[in-house]
């Protein structure tokens, strides 16, 4: 019997032509995967790393802080069933923006805040999402500013094996997700 998230029994070249994806750091990439799994309407999702000009990346070279990537998840989702805007929400919501490279007990620039954009349409929806949850912060008395870059792909750099669907695999695992409590 598999061990894998219903969503991964189908290959990876199962994902509909009609898919987009996109990719965000948002702190550790283990709770951050099954968040955005458990979505209706995102078909697929993956660990790795992005963020960084480097040609390479693996988990030991990130953590060690010798990679200027961060750990990413790259969902694939069917925009007719989840818009980029209610995943750019999910985001916001479940981690903390303001607080730059850490989040929780996770420090280092590959635990950063990160939307990382394939095309200008996500530019411009990660730019206005970005403004909007700054003014939701500032109205719930939240005067820190929101420390998320926002930058173009350039690599993505798929995890190790062991990675992927970790806490599917280690449901008690490790898992440092968490947001602000304020709605977008």
């Amino acid at each position: 019997m598999s061990t894998l998230h219903p969503i991964y029994q189908k290959p990876y070249g199962d994902i509909p032509q009609t898919a987009a994806s996109l990719v965000v750091g948002m702190g550790c990439f283990w709770g951050a995967e099954r968040l955005f799994w458990q979505q209706p309407g995102v078909c697929m999702t993956q660990v790795g790393y992005a963020g960084g000009f480097h040609e390479s990346a693996n988990y030991a070279d990130v953590c060690a802080g010798n990679s200027d990537h961060a750990e990413v998840v790259k969902i694939h989702f069917i925009p007719s069933e989840v818009t980029l805007t209610q995943l750019l929400a999910l985001f916001w919501e479940s981690h903390n923006p303001t607080q730059g490279w850490r989040q929780g007990n996770d420090v280092g620039p590959q635990y950063r805040s990160l939307l990382l954009y394939q095309n200008q349409q996500q530019h411009q929806a990660m730019q206005t999402s970005l403004v909007h949850y700054q003014h939701k912060l500032q109205a719930a008395g939240i005067q820190q500013p929101i420390a998320t870059e926002i930058a173009q792909l350039q690599h993505f750099f798929i995890a190790e094996e062991k990675h992927q669907q970790y806490l599917n695999q280690h449901p008690n695992g490790y898992c440092g997700l968490g947001g602000l409590g304020i709605e977008y």
